[in-house]
């Protein structure tokens, strides 16, 4: 198995540990650090709809709170009733919550039905002309 492939499944793995039950699409993500560890999210729906987070978030800051700061590729699968039925870009306040933790031009960002059907682009594909970090001085 490839290292896309073990970060695809360990996206699969947590799909059904989503919790959907307004929307019912159900999202897992599975992020690649550059320490090697990887860190799984899902998404996480509210009553309060804007009180929920997206799975790729959910993703990014498990790994954050585990010390971690830089992310070199993520894998991102769903739809709806806890299938990976549908190719699942992220959102844009996803892409930019991945853009503070990346550098754009080497983010690998996988949408993935299985281990062998997905696409990937680099995050500045799906994010041109970002603002990041290094604009205010970091």
């Amino acid at each position: 198995m490839t290292n896309t492939q073990k970060l695809i499944q360990a996206a699969l793995d947590c799909l059904e540990n989503s919790y959907a039950p307004y929307s019912h699409y159900n999202v897992s993500a599975a992020v690649l650090c550059a320490s090697g560890k990887i860190y799984t999210g899902v998404n996480v729906e509210n009553a309060s709809y804007p009180a929920g987070i997206c799975a790729e978030r959910n993703a990014i800051s498990h790994a954050v709170a585990c010390g971690e700061k830089e992310l070199t590729a993520i894998a991102i699968v769903g739809g709806a009733n806890y299938s990976a039925s549908d190719y699942c870009p992220p959102c844009g306040i996803c892409r930019q919550v991945m853009r503070e933790f990346s550098d754009p031009q080497k983010l690998i960002v996988i949408f993935a039905k299985s281990v062998t059907d997905y696409k990937q682009m680099t995050l500045e594909q799906l994010l041109p002309e970002s603002f990041g970090p290094e604009m205010l001085g970091k």
